[in-house]
């Protein structure tokens, strides 16, 4: 299993934003061109985010910017904005076990608990990490 680069790209996206805000009109042509992706797909993510409170974006010549204190956004708003996960659950079972077998009859019984635990887990992780300390670390490395 593999969380999709939407979540690396939105917080990219979000970087570039804070980063490049008050020198540059921040397009979803500027942001593919740091991003390298197709603007069209940086708009899809842009209205995620917007559609999250995360950031505002003016149509035409307004361009994106965020929307909240950096200090208040965490990863697990990005994620949760970003990545389609089914009714908030991270693991997808496969849809038919076989009721007949012993295993297929009993695998949420098996494993609903501790996946929840790992999806609980991580949530907690990415809570701990805001925009602001995204911000102090490309300070390290950018200008």
């Amino acid at each position: 299993m593999q969380i999709s680069s939407r979540f690396t790209l939105a917080v990219h996206i979000l970087t570039c934003i804070d980063t490049f805000k008050d020198e540059y009109k921040i397009t979803s042509e500027f942001l593919a061109g740091s991003t390298n992706v197709n603007p069209v797909i940086v708009r899809k993510i842009l209205g995620q985010l917007k559609a999250a409170g995360i950031v505002n974006v003016a149509r035409g010549t307004g361009g994106a910017s965020i929307a909240r204190p950096l200090q208040e956004i965490t990863f697990l708003d990005i994620y949760r904005a970003v990545e389609c996960i089914d009714h908030g659950e991270l693991f997808h079972f496969h849809e038919n076990p076989n009721p007949d077998c012993p295993v297929g009859r009993n695998i949420h019984h098996i494993l609903d608990e501790k996946l929840e635990h790992i999806q609980k887990a991580m949530e907690a992780e990415l809570q701990k990490i805001t925009l602001l300390d995204i911000r102090r670390d490309a300070e390290k490395y950018i200008k």
